[in-house]
């Protein structure tokens, strides 16, 4: 699908300001998004929407379909009259340029549920009907992962594959005929059984579902409030011609509601609930022992048995939330690399094929158009480019890549194709001036050839402008990079477990000089919004 000439601000929701302590639905998103307005923007992308587990990832949601509780506004459940002032009157001084995550789910967590109770005991008939309306609609995912949260809190956090493990037999004392070591792999394998619970049996099921009444309650409420928050606020940036541009990543985590409620779409042990296979890929140049991302490999072959009916689901989850989705390594839908259960690294994977083509076809066929893109990053094959061609899916052009190489550099801009998104940098990425700060000479001296010069503004207006002024249909930066900031506000660091997505911006930030900075540099390079036509 090719998009119209535009440009857009990369920021996830949790980096906005706010008192709670992490950003939220509530009116600094919209002060934002009337920035974006201001400042000739029509794209505001952000990250997974998920709820998260341990390191915050964005990208290792409990859920592919849920939304982060922690977004919801309190704010806008005191407005609705769900909380009071008094509740709201004593929170911690949560620090204002980070997230402290723990600190946040102590906070918020009880005056969500707190809400959730008043909205249980208060709710008008229209509300509560709104309420039944909503679960009905999203029953595929919401039973199952409303079910699994309360689950986890009534386990103290274990993982569902952990929950009640089956306890081993006492030893046999008259049994000296096994091997020492073969007592080792038996006593191993029994104390990997995995529960009734695990294994979702009917029985299980019905008993903690009478148990947990109240905190799966809670859990679709959070949903509810959630989804109709975020509903208010795309409509209010639809409105504004600002378009939400999403994250897909295309593995889910082995520890989610997906894989619990679903496993024979996942390469799972039957025994253990552990992965027979895992995902990755292999090594290359800035890894010798590839990456090994564990999550585990799908079984493509259940799922095209099913016509591919949970990616129905998954994407039309999507869709309510956001105009475009980004499929992060999309290369995985024509080549997957597969490591066995095991394997402390990814050196001993196997390269697989996917049935990518069947799969958008299928999802063509159901859903009608793909507002979809590509991430195409890395070593791409030409099999991967022609699946991405075939369907018309933009990819994605860096500009921190460009300069490490000679002319024939894909990220060069002068290299690009229309259909392409440019991002001076993303998310994993440095900022740009930290970028900048760390080039070695010789990339340093091909910048300074490719741009003639660095004026005044700085480097981060340099490379923005370069974004803008390429053939590029969709250009993107890190609002970072607007902000001009160092390393100090970089978003991600891949491979280190601790210390990421929590970075926030302070409302005083946003200026007016800054975008009306932002908006000449978008004009001159035609991708100010055009007018809505009258009625």
């Amino acid at each position: 699908m090719h998009f119209p000439r535009s440009s857009g601000i990369l920021l996830h929701p949790t980096s906005l300001p706010s008192r709670y302590g992490i950003g939220d639905l509530g009116a600094e998103a919209y002060e934002f998004v009337d920035f974006l307005a201001a400042s000739g923007q029509q794209i505001w992308q952000i990250l997974p929407l998920g709820p998260t587990g341990h390191g915050n990832s964005p990208y290792m949601s409990y859920s592919s379909m849920a939304g982060n509780p922690l977004l919801i506004s309190p704010d806008r459940l005191k407005a609705e009259g769900l909380l009071t002032d008094e509740d709201l009157a004593h929170l911690p001084d949560f620090p204002a340029d980070r997230v402290d995550y723990n600190a946040v789910i102590s906070t918020k967590m009880p005056l969500l549920i707190r809400a959730a109770d008043t909205f249980r005991q208060t709710a008008s008939e229209d509300d509560q009907s709104a309420f039944q309306f909503f679960c009905d609609r999203h029953q595929f995912w919401l039973d199952d992962f409303a079910l699994f949260m309360a689950l986890k809190d009534a386990h103290s956090g274990q993982s569902w594959y952990q929950w009640e493990r089956k306890d081993p037999p006492p030893p046999d004392p008259d049994d000296d005929s096994t091997a020492e070591d073969g007592k080792k792999q038996k006593k191993v394998l029994i104390e990997s059984l995995l529960s009734d619970l695990a294994l979702r049996k009917p029985e299980a099921l019905a008993h903690w579902r009478s148990q947990l009444t109240d905190a799966i309650y809670h859990q679709k409420f959070f949903q509810f409030q959630f989804f109709q928050q975020w509903t208010d606020l795309k409509i209010y940036a639809n409105e504004r011609q600002i378009q939400i541009f999403g994250d897909m990543p295309i593995y889910v985590a082995h520890d989610s509601a997906d894989v619990w409620a679903n496993p024979h779409l996942f390469e799972i042990d039957p025994m253990t609930g552990e992965p027979t296979l895992m995902a990755g890929v292999p090594p290359d140049y800035f890894s010798a022992t590839g990456q090994l991302w564990g999550n585990p490999i799908y079984n493509w072959k259940a799922m095209e048995r099913e016509n591919f009916r949970w990616w129905f689901y998954r994407l039309e989850a999507l869709l309510e939330q956001m105009d475009i989705v980004r499929i992060d390594h999309f290369r995985g839908f024509e080549a997957y690399w597969q490591v066995p259960e095991g394997e402390e690294t990814a050196i001993n994977g196997t390269w697989e094929k996917a049935p990518g083509t069947e799969l958008f076809d299928a999802i063509k066929a159901k859903i009608g158009h793909l507002p979809i893109v590509a991430e195409d990053l890395g070593v791409i094959t030409p099999e991967v480019e022609e699946l991405r061609d075939r369907f018309e899916f933009p990819g994605m052009k860096v500009l921190h890549f460009a300069f490490g190489s000679d002319s024939g550099n894909p990220y060069l801009p002068f290299n690009f194709v229309r259909n392409s998104v440019v991002y001076t940098g993303t998310h994993d990425n440095d900022t740009t001036v930290g970028w900048y700060q760390s080039l070695n000479d010789w990339e340093r001296y091909n910048l300074f050839r490719y741009l003639g010069n660095i004026g005044e503004e700085g480097i981060h207006w340099e490379m923005i402008r370069l974004a803008l002024s390429s053939i590029a249909n969709q250009a993107i930066f890190p609002l970072q990079d607007v902000l001009g900031l160092g390393t100090e506000a970089r978003m991600n660091r891949p491979g280190q477990g601790e210390g990421n997505w929590d970075w926030r911006y302070r409302r005083e930030m946003l200026t007016s000089e800054l975008s009306d900075r932002l908006r000449s540099l978008t004009e001159i390079y035609g991708r100010l919004p055009q007018p809505k036509p009258t009625e």
